[in-house]
């Protein structure tokens, strides 16, 4: 059976702290969902063209790995955060948070940057999709508020960066990089000069995130070390293909015994 999903390296992440990612194999779905090699791929949105039928099967296959099925958000570059702990009619958010037991907070992505958040001491998770955009604009210190708001402590805040788009395969153009600039004159650091087209950049979406999160007094960073463009094997990437299917990153709190 074809690996579906893996436990993120995070050290010092305590026991009660559930997380997981998926890969792209071991599902049900067709090319241009597939796993690559023709097999059937583990696509979990609804929003990019696959069927309904075999994007169903997928989420029911994850569901024998969670103690709870995902609320997925409807997700589109923004900043807003969602408390998936209490009903909402609205699921448009970049970003999810919980202090309850068995609520899962998961995000979808295909290049952009997940991210998984939690302070185990006062029992808060969270989960961000930070495309550049998202970054940028604040998606990051909107959930790291959210947190804070719902008894976390930013000292206590451990985060995990999950598979995204690699340095070397991220250009960008030079308004993205005077944007982030302006943001932060540090995060010039993570652009380098294109090595083909000089006139553009190569941009580190981990590293980007990593200054916001430092700037926002959050320095307990693990993971950061993939790139789904380059990984074909393991991760659907927009960039690379398009059409794609769409992997996801997922934490919550476990029910004590």
């Amino acid at each position: 059976m074809a690996e579906r999903v893996f436990i993120p390296d995070w050290p010092g992440l305590p026991g009660h702290i559930g997380v997981l990612s998926t890969l792209r194999n071991g599902g049900v779905s067709l090319a241009p969902f597939d796993d690559g090699s023709g097999t059937g791929g583990f696509n979990l949105a609804a929003h990019v063209g696959d069927r309904m039928e075999h994007v169903m099967q997928n989420r029911s296959i994850l569901a024998q790995f969670l103690p709870a099925g995902p609320v997925w958000l409807a997700q589109v570059h923004g900043t807003h955060v969602l408390d998936m702990g209490v009903p909402q009619d609205d699921l448009t958010a970049d970003a999810c948070f919980t202090s309850r037991s068995n609520v899962i907070c998961a995000v979808q992505t295909a290049d952009c940057l997940p991210v998984l958040l939690c302070d185990a001491q006062n029992n808060v998770v969270a989960a961000a999709h930070a495309g550049w955009r998202g970054l940028l604009h604040g998606v990051l210190e909107n959930t790291l508020a959210m947190m804070v708001k719902s008894g976390a402590r930013l000292d206590n805040i451990q985060v995990w960066l999950g598979p995204a788009i690699g340095e070397r395969q991220f250009e960008v153009g030079s308004e993205v990089r005077t944007q982030f600039i302006d943001v932060n004159p540090d995060a010039h650091s993570a652009f380098k000069v294109s090595p083909v087209r000089p006139d553009k950049f190569d941009a580190n979406i981990y590293l980007l995130a990593r200054l916001r999160l430092q700037r926002a007094g959050v320095f307990r960073i693990e993971g950061g070390d993939f790139c789904t463009v380059s990984e074909p094997e393991k991760f659907y990437s927009y960039r690379r293909n398009g059409v794609t299917g769409r992997m996801a990153s997922l934490i919550w709190i476990k029910e004590r015994p």
